[in-house]
């Protein structure tokens, strides 16, 4: 297949390019390398390259040309500085993913990978002893402010036992850049219906791995410790280190993207989630620690702060994503962190794409 890549040069972009090469198919990268996202990165060599803005409908309408499908990974990511940062994610994501869509539905091209991600849970699954599968509503900042960090059942007020979300959970998007992701897939969705085209989400997990952008408020919180450790500082652990997530390697999440793209195509009109991580949560304390031992610098430390766009606990299970497509993880959290440890980061970056 002809596939254009949108972010083709990102981080998680350029994983999927070198999978798709290795697959034996032609990837097509467009990314606009702004400097903010992609400092001293030069143009891809030995591929097709287009320097265009996925909001640019002219430059997008040229790129799709010839091309069979869509691995869209263009976007601004994480959790940003504040809330003046709103504009410019809605921009970035979703003026972005509707200008692609136009554009496929104009080009009659009908299949998209769309990069997900499982911040359109909010909070995870929840178990309470009495009540059973309860939904918590956001932390209070005087609880966190206080240290109680675990959201207690809602009906009791019990310690809740936090599970595995399934595809099938009610969205709850707890901050801008959970908006703008679940946006995307609606928008994705509206254009196959409209279009008779198949859609994937991939809902990525906490993806970490070689070449991830460090020193940058927008980075995932595995570059943060990265970062601090390649200075020589300790890793700030916010909260009490206890929040569970998936971290799920680069090269799988690649490896993810091209199996959607080969597999036989979902239904025409029709968008189908899937979670994409490890299926092996660990704590964001347990992280900090494997990294800060692989790379031999200090130990980190646990500092009690918190930001009100977290969530406690996000782990999903990627069981559909394995026995749809045949996906199994290749790279595991000891050795992943490991190799991270070690790797070279990119400069300083805004947006992936």
């Amino acid at each position: 297949m002809r596939v254009l890549v949108t972010g083709g040069a990102g981080f998680i972009g350029s994983q999927v390019v070198r999978s798709l090469e290795r697959a034996g198919h032609e990837p097509v990268v467009l990314d606009v390398l702004l400097p903010r996202a992609h400092a001293a990165v030069p143009e891809p060599p030995g591929r097709e390259f287009l320097r265009v803005d996925v909001r640019d409908a002219d430059g997008v309408r040229t790129a799709l040309r010839g091309i069979d499908a869509v691995c869209h990974q263009a976007a601004m990511v994480g959790l940003g500085k504040d809330f003046a940062d709103a504009p410019a994610y809605v921009g970035c994501n979703d003026l972005g993913t509707a200008v692609l869509l136009s554009g496929m539905a104009e080009a009659g091209v009908r299949r998209l990978v769309l990069a997900g991600s499982m911040v359109v849970y909010g909070e995870g699954r929840y178990d309470c002893p009495r009540h059973g599968r309860v939904r918590p509503g956001p932390r209070r900042p005087e609880d966190l402010a206080a240290g109680r960090f675990e959201p207690p059942c809602p009906e009791c007020g019990a310690a809740l036992s936090p599970g595995l979300v399934g595809e099938d959970a009610p969205a709850d998007p707890r901050n801008v850049y959970a908006v703008t992701k679940l946006a995307q897939e609606h928008l994705s969705a509206a254009w196959a219906r409209s279009t008779g085209g198949s859609a994937v989400s991939l809902r990525y997990h906490n993806v970490y791995g070689p070449g991830m952008p460090r020193d940058t408020p927008y980075a995932g919180v595995a570059s943060l410790f990265r970062s601090a450790l390649a200075r020589g500082e300790a890793p700030r652990v916010f909260e009490d280190g206890g929040q569970r997530r998936d971290f799920v390697h680069v090269r799988d999440v690649a490896a993810a993207n091209v199996l959607a793209l080969e597999a036989d195509a979902p239904p025409g009109g029709t968008l189908t989630p899937y979670n994409t991580g490890s299926g092996d949560p660990h704590t964001v304390g347990e992280m900090a620690e494997a990294l800060a031992r692989a790379h031999g610098g200090p130990r980190p430390v646990t500092t009690g702060e918190f930001r009100l766009g977290d969530v406690r606990h996000v782990t999903a299970d990627p069981s559909r994503l394995r026995r749809d497509l045949g996906w199994t993880p290749e790279v595991g959290f000891a050795a992943g962190m490991e190799e991270f440890a070690r790797a070279g980061q990119r400069a300083s970056a805004a947006v992936v794409g």
